[in-house]
């Protein structure tokens, strides 16, 4: 099994920056891609970026002011957020999969979720 244990929420003001991190453990061989989420109340959980073998896809609505990383000797995976607008307002998850990371959940399980953590983008 694996587990994710996320940190690094919190509030800005619109402009400022954030840094989320997602430490993974447990048989971390059986993670082939990971992902980052966002959620709003009432609304559907949505994919934002796809990390795999070094590469990130973004959505048009991030790109450019989010960055994925990874530190491999810390096990931990990294959302840089710039320049954030109020609309980034959300609950914030990763999630990791043993086969693959589609953007959306509609008609796919990801084998494994961080906990979650809150974002919140004043005006």
């Amino acid at each position: 099994q694996v587990q994710l244990v996320q940190s690094g929420g919190g509030s800005v003001q619109a402009g400022g920056s954030l840094r989320l991190s997602c430490a993974r453990s447990g048989h971390i061989s059986e993670i082939k891609c990971m992902a980052w989420f966002r959620q709003t109340p009432g609304e559907e959980r949505e994919g934002i970026a796809v990390f795999y073998a070094g590469q990130t896809y973004y959505i048009d609505s991030v790109k450019g002011r989010f960055t994925v990383s990874e530190d491999n000797a810390e096990n931990t995976l990294y959302l840089q957020m710039n320049n954030l607008k109020p609309d980034d307002t959300a609950m914030y998850y990763c999630a990791a999969d043993k086969v693959r990371c589609p953007l959306s959940i509609l008609l796919y399980e990801y084998n494994y979720w961080g906990q979650g953590t809150q974002v919140t983008v004043s005006p």
